[in-house]
């Protein structure tokens, strides 16, 4: 995306938004702010953001914090999508806001590079979860491909270090995490996923995730 990406950000801690604040690089401009369910649906239906990051606990409206915000904005979401960003690794509410429609989920232990890839990469229209998060996800909604044989001619395609780097991404993996856990740089990590990308004929990390998902490669 050219430009920096407008996120509308919601917690009900003044003290965390001014910490996500500074810490959120120059790609990431914060143009509004909302403590509550109320709130957070009132600034996104008047500046519908490309995204909207926000907490999963918050106070207001019926008592569904988050997922309660996302419901409720459910007619933007062609143009405005959600990531979570959560203190709560808790299986039920990672489920919870994504069913309601967010497209990631992140937790607060998150550095600030990183969370700002992942804003720029959900405004993008990837889906990004924290590595473990993921399995949550895919535990809830990727049964639903019941058991699909793994394609081995298409494993074929990969070498085995792409295998690896497919396995990661699939997860939820940065592209800096991936690098850390294969020591390998990040440039050779977009290399790989690249190719991945290219011989399974897959369009985004989305698409891969379902596809390894439906193959159980998790």
């Amino acid at each position: 995306m050219s430009g920096p990406v407008d996120v509308v950000l919601v917690d009900d801690h003044l003290m965390f938004r001014t910490g996500v604040r500074a810490s959120l690089d120059g790609s990431v401009n914060v143009v509004g702010e909302a403590a509550s369910v109320d709130e957070a649906v009132r600034v996104v239906r008047e500046l519908r953001p490309p995204v909207v990051l926000l907490d999963v606990h918050l106070p207001g409206g019926d008592g569904g914090g988050g997922a309660e915000v996302i419901r409720t904005c459910m007619d933007l979401l062609g143009g405005t999508r959600f990531l979570a960003l959560s203190v709560s690794d808790a299986a039920e509410d990672v489920v919870a806001v994504i069913r309601a429609g967010a497209r990631g989920y992140v937790t607060k232990a998150i550095s600030g590079p990183d969370l700002s890839d992942a804003v720029r990469r959900v405004a993008g229209g990837d889906a990004v979860f924290s590595p473990r998060l993921a399995g949550f996800v895919l535990d809830s909604f990727g049964t639903a491909a019941g058991d699909v044989a793994i394609a081995d001619d298409e494993m074929d395609r990969l070498s085995a270090r792409e295998r690896e780097v497919m396995r990661l991404i699939a997860r939820g993996y940065s592209y800096r995490e991936v690098a850390g856990e294969l020591f390998i740089s990040i440039k050779t990590v977009e290399t790989h996923v690249s190719a991945v990308l290219r011989k399974l004929q897959l369009s985004s990390r989305h698409e891969l995730t379902r596809w390894a998902a439906a193959r159980r490669l998790l």
